[in-house]
């Protein structure tokens, strides 16, 4: 899910968390990431704790946890769960690490964004679940949001969901102007030239700056503008990924082919009805967010793979998802671990694929009832097939910042410039990337470009 949160809330949070979380990680020396893995807890062991039972305390804002906890109470009987939304993303994030500051008031579990995972992992704040056995799931999940979970060779959570990307465009637009749905980044801008051209009303998409969306294109560009070793960290944008992005999508800011209008707002969804905006380029858990925000084009949008940097290739990229983590001050540890390994392995998977999740599980992604689900506001399109390919063909060796939070609260007031001047977009980038060293500097990490 997203949310409607203010750039100013977002940005002060932001530095707040990744500020306490910086300090604390690298205020201990050493270049291990994450809490320490737990001495081996069997199985045995977290059935012992369900047993036995108790009460749990769960940090989450997604709304399919709420019957997965009603259903986790109803067959584990002796386990109390106090399911708590303590925030969005970065709000949820700042409450908790004033909780872990404060040395109380710490849940047993938290959901935390992939992208923010490395900031909490390397603060030693969540625990490693190796310890648990959570090795012996990596054939469970999907390549992306499992490697999302893992820094220096541990495990801090366990995939909830995944944002695989495909492109959703409104059939309407492209048949009435004749265009052929892109499949390249070259097509896209062609595509983009001649929709413009046809209605200047009409625009290929919106994009007013945003961090994960770029990355997220630089991910599927094959660029790896971060690598991470501990607290040894390289931010450099100047990779052929990088630069691939930076060049395409330069067009489309010069020839002034983007909406200037900034996603999940009412202008936006209104866009999307009416067809102004013709494609969005996101995660596979869009489709919810289709049918709630945008009722009035029902039967009007299909999905599509996303469009190559190279024709013919089969690249993609996450966009959002989430994990949920055992925090280190937890003392609940083998029940947590219970319950998560319920949500995100077992049966809570599909109780949230039915309340419209995207599954990060490889057996719920391959399953024929998943795959030939129809979608009614697509018009009838299996599009679970689409997702699940994108799911499959997710580039490897990405890596965040341990302070991803904070850089990409600064996007704006760095690449973004090249959203609203006539700041190049590679020179927005390379500002991105230079407060970024030194922001990491300033916190003790070692960073270089």
């Amino acid at each position: 899910m997203k949310s409607k949160i203010s750039p100013a809330v977002l940005r002060g949070s932001a530095l707040a968390l990744a500020a306490a979380l910086a300090l604390t990680a690298c205020g201990g020396g050493g270049n291990d990431a994450g809490g320490a893995a737990p001495a081996e807890v069997s199985a045995d062991d977290v059935q012992a704790a369900l047993d036995k039972g108790g009460d749990l305390t769960v940090w989450a804002w997604e709304p399919t946890l709420e019957k997965v906890v009603e259903d986790f109470e109803a067959e584990h009987p002796n386990v109390n769960i106090d399911l708590v939304n303590a925030g969005t993303g970065n709000d949820q994030y700042t409450a908790l690490q004033n909780a872990i500051a404060a040395g109380s008031g710490v849940p047993d579990v938290a959901q935390v964004e992939y992208y923010a995972l490395p900031q909490f992992a390397l603060a030693e704040s969540v625990q490693d679940l190796s310890g648990y056995g959570a090795g012996d799931l990596q054939d469970t999940f999907s390549p992306g949001p499992w490697s999302s979970v893992q820094a220096n060779e541990g495990i801090y959570g366990l995939p909830m969901d995944s944002g695989p990307m495909a492109l959703f465009y409104n059939t309407e637009v492209f048949e009435k102007y004749g265009v052929e749905v892109p499949t390249t980044w070259e097509e896209y801008v062609e595509a983009a030239r001649t929709l413009h051209e046809a209605d200047p009303n009409v625009y290929i998409a919106n994009d007013t700056g945003d961090a994960g969306f770029a990355t997220s294109l630089i991910w599927q560009a094959g660029g790896q503008p971060y690598t991470v070793d501990g607290t040894d960290v390289k931010v450099n944008f100047s990779d052929e990924g990088s630069t691939r992005f930076a060049e395409t999508w330069q067009q489309l800011l010069d020839e002034d082919l983007l909406a200037p209008i900034s996603s999940w707002s009412d202008e936006w969804y209104q866009g999307l009805g009416t067809g102004t905006i013709a494609t969005l380029a996101t995660g596979a858990w869009m489709p919810g967010n289709f049918t709630s925000g945008v009722p009035a084009a029902a039967g009007k949008w299909r999905a599509a793979p996303l469009p190559q940097w190279e024709e013919g290739g089969t690249a993609s990229a996450e966009n959002g998802g989430s994990s949920l983590t055992i925090p280190a001050a937890s003392e609940q540890g083998a029940l947590a671990y219970a319950f998560l390994d319920y949500a995100n392995v077992g049966d809570g998977v599909q109780t949230r694929i039915d309340g419209g999740a995207f599954p990060a599980t490889s057996a719920a992604l391959e399953s024929e009832e998943f795959l030939n689900s129809e979608f009614e506001y697509f018009g009838g399109q299996k599009a679970n097939e689409i997702f699940a390919e994108s799911a499959q063909n997710v580039s490897e060796g990405w890596s965040y910042l341990p302070f991803q939070v904070y850089a990409n609260s600064i996007f704006n007031d760095t690449v973004g410039q090249a959203y609203v001047s006539d700041t190049p977009l590679k020179d927005g980038l390379k500002s991105w990337q230079d407060a970024s060293i030194k922001y990491g500097t300033e916190q003790g990490f070692t960073v270089s470009e």
